[in-house]
């Protein structure tokens, strides 16, 4: 009996012992790198056709210069009319031959403590969408700092000259970057892999692809096909580029470079003809479902062009500008500072917060554009009807089913006397202020004076 009762004791022991080095169960990954799904993927994501994008540098973005700033003016965003934003670079930078740019990664995994943290990230898109606005990040995959791990630890994932040394991105004077080698699987995948980690860890809903003209089409086929492998993902993808194959590669959406260029040429004095022959070349041939950026400025632009204000000559001038282009045709993309009319330049390598109070009348008159084009299916994808029978107005119409809209331009800076097409000519209501308008057959129009017209 007694060896029963020590045979009892070593079992019950020999159990409790087990039970102790039990480990605790882990959270199942929702995919086979390890990743977690931070939050409710977003499901409320824009068709492209009406997706209206707000750029936001961090830096100028507000006086701290960082995730919270932005968060702070979620509200604000929104109520411009945006439902897509896109945050320039948020990751660690380098400091080995920094010019302080955002575009030089040092780790691709990592929030750069300028910014804030993975939290803050993980807060911004939560409540963004929560407004029904989706969150991209920009993604840098050309190249890398010059002090990220993957130069010494994996050299041979970089582009070599004959001596074997590590080079910048051919054709640039980017001296703080080293350029990336996409002839070596081992570094794409682990690029893949780190775009992976942001839309699962943070949930965000897709990237804006800087320089992407200089990245193969291989790499971003394989990416962007790995990405929208993720379950339950609806992803917007736009490349800082011009290729066709871009699209085929599976983004939605490319640079409209050309459209800004003749935008400003017209407003130096070439014809109006000019603007809509460009919007033709550019949409020629565009797959269905895929569409160009249009803007008037962007990071890059109000860094080393000029801002609107001073492109276009003043807030008037500048508000037409941005009608002409927000509905000539493509995706709308507004840059941080723009709607208030910020006239100096805008750097991104330093800090330059915007000074939100001005032109409060400027603002307004870019809700009421954006308004009526969100609630306008003719005004966002509607056919073009163009009237070139001035070179200083831009007369259009946009029709979808029996929706009509009308948009009349005067691109220059003095009254112009335009005689209205007279398919146009009758009664018509004011897009933005929904009163009663009557289009004569000759009007005339005050310096940057914009009609916007719809049918009743």
């Amino acid at each position: 009996m007694k060896n029963f009762f020590l045979a009892c004791l070593m079992l019950f022991s020999l159990i409790a012992c087990k039970k102790d080095k039990v480990p605790t169960p882990k959270p199942i990954p929702t995919d086979p790198s390890g990743y977690q799904q931070y939050g409710t993927p977003y499901t409320a994501m824009p068709a492209t056709e009406d997706a209206v994008i707000y750029e936001v540098n961090l830096r100028a973005f507000s006086s701290t210069g960082d995730l919270q700033g932005v968060i702070n003016r979620l509200t604000e965003i929104k109520a411009l009319g945006i439902n897509t934003i896109w945050l320039m670079p948020i990751y660690e930078e380098g400091i080995l031959n920094s010019v302080n740019s955002p575009y030089c990664v040092k780790d691709y995994k990592k929030v750069s403590s300028e910014y804030g943290t993975l939290e803050d990230l993980r807060a911004l898109t939560t409540q963004a969408h929560a407004l029904g606005m989706s969150v991209i990040l920009d993604w840098v995959a050309n190249h890398t700092s010059w002090d990220n791990a993957w130069i010494s630890n994996h050299p041979d994932w970089y582009s070599q000259n004959t001596a074997g040394q590590i080079i910048i991105p051919p054709g640039t004077n980017w001296n703080d970057v080293a350029d990336l080698n996409f002839n070596v699987t081992e570094m794409k995948l682990e690029m893949i892999d780190a775009m992976k980690y942001w839309v699962l860890e943070a949930n965000v809903d897709g990237f804006r692809c800087d320089y992407a003209d200089g990245v193969p089409f291989e790499f971003w086929q394989q990416a962007i096909n790995t990405l929208n492998a993720i379950p339950n993902r609806d992803l917007l993808f736009l490349a800082e580029g011009t290729r066709t194959d871009h699209y085929t590669a599976g983004f939605h959406l490319t640079y409209g470079w050309n459209f800004y260029t003749a935008v400003k040429n017209v407003w130096n004095g070439t014809g109006t003809s000019n603007l809509y022959n460009t919007h033709l070349t550019e949409y020629n041939n565009m797959p269905d479902g895929k569409h160009k950026i249009r803007f008037t400025t962007n990071h890059d632009e109000s860094a080393w062009d000029a801002s609107p204000w001073t492109l276009f000559n003043g807030k008037a001038g500048a508000l037409a500008a941005s009608v002409s282009t927000i509905f000539m045709g493509g995706v709308p993309l507004i840059y941080s500072g723009q709607e208030v009319g910020r006239s100096t330049t805008t750097p991104f390598f330093t800090n330059s917060p915007i000074n939100w109070s001005i032109n409060p009348d400027m603002l307004q008159a870019y809700k009421n554009i954006l308004a009526f084009h969100k609630q306008s299916p003719a005004a966002r994808k509607g056919s073009i009807s163009n009237y070139v029978n001035s070179a200083n107005v831009i007369c259009m119409k946009k029709t979808l089913g029996t929706e009509h809209v009308v948009v009349i331009v005067n691109v220059r800076n003095s009254t112009q006397a335009y005689t209205v097409p007279s398919p146009l000519t009758g009664s018509w209501v004011n897009a933005i202020t929904n009163s009663s308008y009557t289009l004569s057959s000759n009007i005339n129009l005050a310096p940057y004076q914009y009609l916007i017209l719809k049918n009743s």
